[in-house]
């Protein structure tokens, strides 16, 4: 391949090891950086800076020259790594004195490198001079011109007419300013007299403003000579320019600047100004200002060139003026500035220096900053815009400028030409280390400078063969690009580079790593304001690059700062983003970016924020139908993203309960406004908040009073309370609230249910009546109606009450038991007649006489049960088996019980026994264990032995091979298993049994020992054992005693067995619920045990069977009542 073959090239090449090759390689001067002109020296700068810098080996050494003579800088400063350098101060004192044009030189020896002319001005401060202005006096509708004449100064400069007091002179399309701040009038009246028309000049870059002398104009008025007070107008005048002069003028500009054509007319009446492009329309940018006096046309080309005209014209005439606009530019290069060469001895260089501008830029020549042209015997050649070397030899290298100039400006270009035969020299380093990513592309470096330039070949170590295919690229420089990597391109490459000098080479290292890739991206969400929101982001990478790999997260573009002490809302673990107490600041677009030194991959999702809904604004009550019926608008606020489900208005009152809002009406989402029918007399305030899927926003503010006039009543006392606390009477209490106005009334109205007796009514201001000398329990309907100074409410609802309850009269008959099993009994009978219940509600009690374990131990062990509702029968359930009861029923009321029905005695069956209360097992030999046990703390009948079941446990999940064994005889509590298997681990399960079945069991678990152990001999096995029969021993001690053991028991007063009568109505459906088809308990109520040894029999809950027979009315119920149990426990059901 061709190598690189400028010496552009070559400096590129340097760059990179630019210590390494200043220690091999001279090179000639480059200007790095340097000041460009002009330098405007402002007042207050302490100095002036002017600066040149430039590289080269060696060090360059520099020097100045001041319009174009040699120039000392009073105070060099000095590079820290040369210690030389071609910056220099100025002083701010004497500044004038150095104003002029500057030129650096830097120079080593293989050459001089220069800049452009760097221009500093030293403006002076701006004034006006001192001046004696003569008054100017004009007739009327004559024109006049003020000069300003304003002082040159630091740019921008602005320029504006005042009066001694600082006001403005008013400008119009009659009186106005020109560019360079003269003022105009087209024609003069009476009110332009004045003595103080002063010219200011402000210039912001110092901070300074200067004025004017004040200049006086008086105006002659035209009077009548015939006519005393006569006013003569103006004569009319045709127009003419009072700017510019002529008919025709010049306008030069450069490309890119701001074109601006004045033209201001003089004449009577005041002319209007029309500007036109001769031949062409007047382009787009263009801008009519100061009245139409003025044209602008913003960043001028050259096809803005031509001919303008402007156009001033009144009723007595008009006037013209042409503009030629000619747009010039300052030189600039066609295409680039010429470059560096390194070329062979021997061959011809040429220097081509193509510039553009207008006018025709003139190319001046340097070599080593002196000026040089054709010289006869020289084989330097300047053919128009190129300098030719003719068979360049070594001394010939040098630094040549090119420099282009016109009126406008110049630019300049240093050229380093270097002749010489070298051979290649490599500048990247050798087995440099290269990682691509997987199907990206990689250039392995291989920089090369060598004179002729060196052909480059690449190849792979293990094929030895020279680099060949699409994919791989070989570029100027020498370096090798590879497209779209894949895992066999990783290994050893090595580059060649040969010339007619010689050869070099350097081998480079490629690793082919796999991409990083986002494997669970982040998912869009919406989350609550206030929560926490997750985004997941779970990258794979190759794992080489794990030091440089990581996860950076960023909101909306702008990275989240994730250290906890910088930011306590964001918090990563393992991947996922948390973000703490949400808020709406923190809805956006989120983009994970997982990244490692070589590549990246990133995913995007958009989290929503929802939050509660904005309190609505502009609240109005327009639309005034009537003083109690009005319409509620709003605006509403911002729903947050999730739409507004409802708005809820709210009222509050300021008469009887100021300060609480109460809701008044709500009205759908989409809607905006609320028809509100008021009440009367009342002094009103609204307010209205919305609801969305989060919740219900704050409210809005309050609205303006709103007052409705009195009215009579619109409602009647509600939720009326009647009460019966004495036999014979009937308490009537009504909820009034907003009735509490003490100028109502009420007018009470009563009569018994099912009789078409006349009203009794009763006219009171209470809150409560009492209706005395009523029947016991007899149903009342009543009323109540408001009225107030403005008439009646309106028509009451009846509503029925009973008066007072007494205790009932009658006991229920044919009480009848029937045992479902021997914890379940079902009860019927026959219903009082409704009249002797006198109450709501019903229950019974039982008593448990004895059990039949011990017949000769008389219990006092009373229970009860209650429930409501027109019922001849119950289900019993909770009964201790083998045990002999007394029950009664009788009906209760809030008053009491009734009297109580003849007593029925039964017996339950026996049950099966609770679980035995110990089991241990002790004493194991290789083939044998003892197991000794406690019996049940409640056998439920005779005990008739035990079940011993038992099995080989081979792990702790799996059961194998049970067995088991009847063990006859109730007295017995140990047993000696035998035929184990040596050194197993044995699971047994122990139950006591009756006669109607085994009880559940408990489990131990126990080892078999080994043949060569023999732990009896051991003590702390003797000790072992002694604990255990001692402990045994004590079990069979408190048995014996808990049998044994009698006493009374406190029985509670029936009436604390008597639960809420209306309560007990609400509960109906909790425990009265029965089946039909089966009769079999229902699910829902159980026995409390109170003696806390882990009681686990169960109990059936409380179900009563409905046979479709005979109910009690409303007003049916009944009270059943037994006793149970031992002195041991209590239980009480509670429904």
């Amino acid at each position: 391949m061709q190598s690189c073959n400028s010496y552009r090239c070559f400096l590129k090449c340097l760059s990179c090891l630019c210590l390494f090759l200043h220690a091999i390689v001279e090179q000639p001067p480059t200007i790095i950086t340097h000041t460009s002109g002009p330098i405007i020296a402002l007042p207050f700068d302490s100095s002036v800076s002017i600066r040149c810098e430039a590289r080269g080996n060696p060090p360059p050494q520099y020097r100045w020259t001041k319009d174009e003579e040699e120039f000392i800088p009073p105070y060099i400063m000095t590079n820290k790594t040369t210690h030389t350098s071609g910056t220099f101060l100025l002083p701010n004192k004497h500044l004038l004195q150095f104003q002029g044009k500057y030129r650096c030189y830097a120079s080593n020896k293989m050459g001089t490198a220069i800049t452009e002319e760097i221009e500093l001005r030293v403006p002076s401060i701006p004034k006006f001079p001192k001046e004696e202005i003569d008054p100017l006096v004009v007739n009327e509708g004559d024109p006049i011109i003020l000069r300003c004449n304003p002082p040159e100064g630091v740019a921008p400069r602005q320029l504006y007419w005042m009066s001694i007091d600082l006001q403005h002179i008013e400008q119009d399309q009659r009186v106005s300013m020109d560019i360079e701040g003269n003022l105009y009038f087209s024609n003069a009246l009476q009110s332009d007299s004045r003595q103080d028309y002063c010219c200011f000049a402000a210039f912001s870059k110092i901070r300074t403003i200067v004025q004017k002398t004040a200049m006086t104009v008086t105006v002659k008025s035209c009077k009548l000579l015939s006519v005393v007070n006569a006013v003569e107008a103006p004569p009319v005048r045709k127009p003419g320019l009072l700017l510019p002069s002529g008919v025709q003028s010049e306008k030069v500009l450069l490309k890119g600047e701001e074109l601006k054509l004045e033209c201001i007319p003089e004449g009577f009446p005041t002319p209007t100004v029309h500007w036109m492009k001769m031949g062409q329309r007047l382009p787009s940018r263009r801008k009519l200002k100061n009245f139409g006096k003025l044209l602008t046309i913003s960043d001028v080309e050259e096809s803005d060139e031509g001919k303008y005209m402007c156009k001033v014209s009144n009723t007595a005439g008009e006037a013209v003026h042409y503009f030629d606009v000619i747009v010039e530019e300052p030189p600039k290069w066609l295409t680039e500035p010429p470059q560096s060469h390194l070329s062979v001895i021997g061959l011809d260089v040429h220097i081509k220096c193509s510039v553009s501008g207008k006018p025709q830029p003139d190319i001046t020549w340097r070599r080593n900053g002196e000026i040089f042209q054709d010289a006869p015997g020289s084989n330097r050649q300047v053919l128009d815009d190129t300098l030719v070397l003719h068979n360049a030899r070594p001394e010939d290298s040098a630094v040549y400028q090119c420099e282009a100039s016109n009126t406008h400006g110049r630019v300049l270009a240093n050229v380093n030409i270097m002749i010489m035969n070298m051979a290649p020299l490599i500048l990247t380093r050798d087995y440099h280390e290269y990682a691509v990513i997987l199907g990206r592309d990689i250039i392995l470096n291989c920089n090369v400078f060598g004179s002729p330039g060196p052909a480059v070949t690449w190849a792979k170590e293990d094929t030895e063969e020279t680099i060949k295919g699409e994919r791989f690229i070989y570029l100027q420089n020498g370096s090798l690009q590879i497209t779209s990597a894949e895992k066999g391109d990783g290994g050893n490459y090595e580059c060649v580079a040969v010339n007619t000098e010689g050869k070099a080479a350097v081998t480079a290292v490629l690793d082919v790593k796999d991409p990083t890739k986002i494997v669970h991206p982040p998912q869009d969400a919406q989350i609550i304001s206030g929560t926490t929101a997750q985004l997941m982001c779970q990258a794979e990478y190759d794992k080489s690059l794990r030091s440089t790999f990581e996860v950076v997260w960023r909101k909306d573009q702008e990275e989240i700062p994730l250290s906890f002490e910088e930011n306590l809302s964001y918090f990563v673990d393992d991947g996922m983003l948390q973000i703490m107490n949400v808020n709406l600041s923190d809805e956006g677009m989120y983009t994970c970016i997982a990244r490692t030194n070589l590549d990246e991959d990133n995913a995007t999702a958009q989290l929503t924020v929802l939050d509660v809904p904005d309190a609505p604004m502009h609240l109005k009550i327009s639309d005034v139908k009537s003083p109690r019926n009005i319409s509620l608008s709003w605006v509403p606020g911002s729903d947050h993203n999730s739409s507004v489900a409802e708005f809820v208005v709210e009222y509050e009152e300021s008469q009887w309960e100021p300060g609480r809002w109460k809701e008044l009406q709500k009205v759908p989402g989409n809607l905006a406004t609320a028809e509100l029918a008021l009440h009367g007399h009342l002094n009103y305030q609204f307010r209205v908040y919305a609801v969305n899927a989060v919740g219900p926003g704050p409210p809005s503010e309050p609205t303006e009073r709103h007052k409705t006039p009195p009215a009579a009543p619109e409602r009647n006392p509600e939720n009326i309370k009647i009460q019966g606390h004495l036999p014979h009477q009937m308490d009537i209490i009504p909820t009034v609230r907003e009735h509490l106005n003490h100028q109502y009334l009420y007018k009470v109205s009563y009569r018994k249910l099912g009789v078409e007796d006349p009203w009794k009514d009763h006219l009171v201001k209470r809150h409560s009546f009492v209706v005395k000398n009523t029947s016991t329990f007899v149903p009342y309907e009543i009323k109540i109606r408001s009225r107030n100074s403005h008439g009646w409410g309106p028509e009451p609802k009846v509503v029925t009450g009973y008066s007072g309850e007494d205790v009932p009269t009658a006991a229920p008959q044919d009480v009848a038991v029937e045992l479902i099993n021997a914890t379940v009994l079902r009860v019927s009978w026959t219903p009082v007649p409704p009249v002797t219940v006198r109450g709501h509600l019903g229950g019974y009690n039982w008593l448990r006489k004895r059990s039949l374990l011990n017949p000769n131990k008389i219990l006092d062990d009373r229970q009860s049960l209650s429930f409501p509702g027109k019922r001849n029968h119950a289900i019993v359930p909770g009964l201790a088996p083998y045990s002999e009861y007394r029950l009664t029923v009788s009906v209760f009321n809030k008053k009491g019980n009734g009297p109580y029905s003849d007593a029925v005695t039964f017996t339950t069956s026996e049950g099966v026994p609770e679980q035995v209360h110990i089991l241990t097992a002790s004493s194991a030999q290789k083939d044998s264990i003892l197991l000794v046990w406690g019996p049940p703390l409640e056998a439920h009948g005779i005990l008739t032995g035990y079940l011993l079941q038992y099995q080989l446990n081979e792990t702790t999940l799996e059961v194998v091979d049970s067995q088991e064994m009847n063990i006859t005889g109730a007295d017995t509590t140990q047993w000696r298993l035998q035929g184990l298997e040596e050194g197993s681990l044995y699971r047994f399960h122990l139950s006591a049994c009756t006669q109607a079945g085994c009880g559940p069991p408990l489990t131990q678990e126990s080892s078999t020992i080994t043949a060569h152990s023999d732990f009896s001999t051991r003590g702390w096995f003797i000790g072992t054992m002694c604990a255990v029969a001692l402990l045994t021993l004590v079990v069979l001690m408190a048995c014996f005693l808990k049998r044994n053991k009698g006493g009374k028991y406190a029985v509670k007063e029936k009436e604390d067995l008597h639960p809420d009568v209306e309560s007990q109505e609400k509960n109906d459906d909790t425990f009265c619920e029965y089946s039909d088809s089966d009769e079999k308990p229902l699910k829902g109520s159980s026995l409390c045990s109170l003696n806390g040894n882990g009681d686990t029999v169960s109990r059936d809950s409380l179900v009563s069977y409905a046979d479709g027979g005979g109910e009690f009315d409303e007003d049916g119920s009944f009270i059943g009542e037994y006793s149970v149990g031992e002195p041991s426990r209590l239980g009480t059901v509670t429904a």
